[in-house]
Parts: structure tokens; C-alpha cells; sequence
């Protein structure tokens, strides 16, 4: 599988991930509408999941994750 195809899946994953967990979550704490819901969840998700992208180190293409609870990047 080439590493674009890698990272599009990583970064679909981190966010629908955190993005189910939110919305689960939040609509069992809150009351409010399913689309202020959906909204919150997505800005919030999109905020605290992880980044990943490729760059070439000596010449190979390597992953690299950002993430805003881990210090600089770190290669996958």
C-alpha cells in the first residue's frame, strides 16, 4: 500500500474515531440538538486528533504523526 493511501486512512480513522466518541458522548451529557451535536463533535474531533503526513527523509518517504499532546513529530 503506498504511504498516501496509508496516511488518508490513518487520518480518517483518528478523526471518525474521536469524532463517534464525542458525539456518543455528548448527547449523553447534553440535551440539545442532533446537528449542534454533529457540529460540536466535528470542530472538537478535528481539534485533538492526530495529524499524519508524509515527507521524504534521505530520500524515502516516511509517515509522520502530529499530534498536539505529543512534542514535535514523530516518524512511523
Amino acid at each position: 500500500m503506498k504511504p498516501k493511501h496509508k496516511v488518508l486512512i490513518y487520518n480518517f480513522l483518528g478523526f471518525a474515531s474521536l469524532f463517534v466518541l464525542f458525539r456518543f458522548g455528548l448527547q449523553v451529557l447534553l440535551t440539545i440538538d442532533s446537528f449542534y451535536l454533529a457540529v460540536i463533535s466535528a470542530i472538537a474531533a478535528s481539534f485533538l486528533a492526530p495529524k499524519f503526513a508524509i515527507t521524504k527523509i534521505d530520500g524515502i518517504e516516511k509517515i509522520v504523526m502530529k499530534w498536539i499532546f505529543v512534542k514535535g513529530f514523530k516518524i512511523l
